[in-house]
């Protein structure tokens, strides 16, 4: 017998990516019995236009989530801890957006079409990974399953929006102040992003990497089932560009590879697509990403240092493949699968 049709809550409605969720839930037609809006007290009242009706954004109690089934959150750690017991309590089940619970080992982390499988061992709480994670995962993937991944270096160029409105409304307020041999101070950052490559994303931790680059380390592990001791390492630097992540990606395989083959597989690869012409200077920026769903790969060549090596760059809109738009594939997964 074929289940009811689902009750949606959006939490974190108002929120740069909340707002991406909303607009991707309409785009990929997602079907739902009801939907509501949820935010924290400070933006509740706010009214929000979907699909030809008028809603308002409502504040996020526990019995917000009576009667719901599937909650897509993007309201930051703190949340996420707060409510995902309370939805699980009440039968629903969450795909969360923040860093809350993705090394949880009692909880699947998963990139739509990359691991769906993982979905099926979920507690009522599903993890999105990183966002720099994200579109790496789909690049790696129909790679690792052809010459299996033995050492793998990234290093990520990220851009302000990944660290929310502020951060954006920081490079904004920072270029014009250093245009115009005005002082500024900056409080997004630790360094000012004006002209400039700052190279930290999140705290440090003890081993001198930073949390953002342990995430890429750590989750890509999870993600694709790699051994725990496989050699990877990640450098992550945050650059003044509104939005789109770019990223270096220099992979060692087990099995001989191309480069040929390898623009072969990703041409036929679920959200991937190639530009890759650099004598016509063909090749993806992160202009081309902006607000569509592909994570575009180029400059494939063999690398120079490795055995079986390959490097590449590729560039994706952060806030959509990293954020919003595997949420909501996510949401379109539970609901095919029949696990609400």
């Amino acid at each position: 017998m074929a289940k009811e049709k689902a009750n949606i809550a959006i939490l974190g409605a108002t929120g740069v990516v909340g707002r991406e969720i909303i607009k991707i839930v309409d785009e990929l037609n997602v079907e739902f019995n009801s939907i509501k809006f949820l935010s924290s007290a400070k933006s509740a009242g706010t009214k929000i236009e979907f699909q030809g009706k008028e809603y308002t954004v409502e504040e996020a109690v526990p019995e917000s989530f009576d009667n719901v089934n599937i909650v897509l959150a993007s309201a930051g750690s703190s949340t996420s801890q707060k409510f995902a017991p309370e939805i699980v309590k009440r039968g629903g089940v969450i795909i969360d957006n923040s860093s809350a619970f993705r090394m949880d080992k009692d909880v699947p982390l998963v990139i739509a079409y990359v691991n769906d499988e993982d979905l099926k061992k979920h507690k009522g709480i599903i993890a999105n990974p990183n966002c720099s994670t994200s579109q790496l995962m789909l690049v790696l993937k129909p790679l690792h399953e052809k010459f299996v991944i033995k050492k793998l270096l990234v290093s990520t160029y990220q851009a302000v929006s990944g660290a929310g409105l502020k951060a954006i409304n920081e490079l904004t307020d920072n270029t014009k102040a250093t245009l115009n041999g005005e002082d500024f101070t900056n409080v997004a950052f630790k360094k000012p992003i004006s002209f400039n490559v700052i190279p930290q994303i999140d705290v440090f931790c003890e081993n001198g990497y930073t949390k953002e680059e342990m995430k890429v380390v750590n989750e890509t592990k999870k993600i694709l089932h790699l051994p725990q001791d496989l050699p990877i390492s990640c450098t992550a630097a945050r650059v003044p560009v509104y939005n789109g992540h770019s990223e270096a990606v220099d992979i060692e395989f087990e099995k001989p590879v191309t480069p040929d083959e390898v623009r072969e597989i990703l041409k036929n690869s679920f959200g991937v697509q190639v530009i890759d012409n650099p004598q016509n200077y063909e090749y993806p920026t992160t202009r081309d990403a902006s607000g569509v769903n592909p994570v575009f790969v180029g400059r494939i060549r063999k690398n120079l240092a490795f055995d079986n090596g390959i490097s590449l760059w590729c560039v994706a809109d952060n806030l959509r493949i990293g954020a919003a738009l595997n949420t909501v594939r996510l949401c379109k997964k539970v609901i095919e699968m029949g696990l609400y």
